[in-house]
């Protein structure tokens, strides 16, 4: 499999009724209407391997990053059975695609987008980004980092109830 061509593809798809995102890569010789889960197929690239190992990985960290956040808000994100959930609307999914697509044309910037994308794994890059601890690019890459894990779901987050103390 080495290097050969691959797409790097964005979809959505059903399981058992239930609906869901799923980034990945296919061979290019396969046929996206043979698999009979997915429905529609909303980005596809036709890249190398490599490369689209290395960019799936980064559209899943990203994705990851904004579901444990938002999880964390209290706000209640479905897990389907596979894929991402469609709690996560179409545009921001493929906002995050062609980001990380795009950015891994150029190496420099690369490896700078994913390193910023791990330290966001930890920490928001918003405190980074104010107090001028980065520069040039780095600042405007991290602008962008941020910008893809703002989506907040209009449905209320889950105020978690409290049993009274007499009970």
């Amino acid at each position: 499999m080495e290097n050969s061509p691959q797409y790097l593809f964005l979809a959505s798809g059903v399981n058992n009724g239930e609906g869901f995102w799923i980034v990945g890569i296919k061979n290019c010789d396969e046929n996206f209407i043979e698999d009979v889960n997915l429905l529609d197929c909303h980005r596809k690239e036709l890249i190398g391997y490599e490369s689209a190992k290395d960019i799936l990985l980064a559209i899943n960290l990203n994705v990851n990053n904004l579901l444990n956040e938002l999880r964390n808000k209290n706000y209640l994100i479905e897990t389907p059975s596979m894929g991402i959930s469609f709690d996560i609307p179409l545009e921001i999914m493929e906002n995050i695609f062609d980001f990380w697509l795009e950015i891994y044309k150029n190496q420099e910037a690369w490896e700078a987008c994913l390193g910023l994308l791990k330290i966001r794994k930890r920490i928001p890059l918003t405190n980074l980004i104010r107090s001028e601890s980065l520069k040039g690019n780095s600042k405007k890459w991290a602008i962008k980092i941020e910008n893809l894990h703002t989506y907040v779901p209009s449905s209320l987050s889950i105020e978690k109830i409290k049993d009274p103390m007499w009970e």
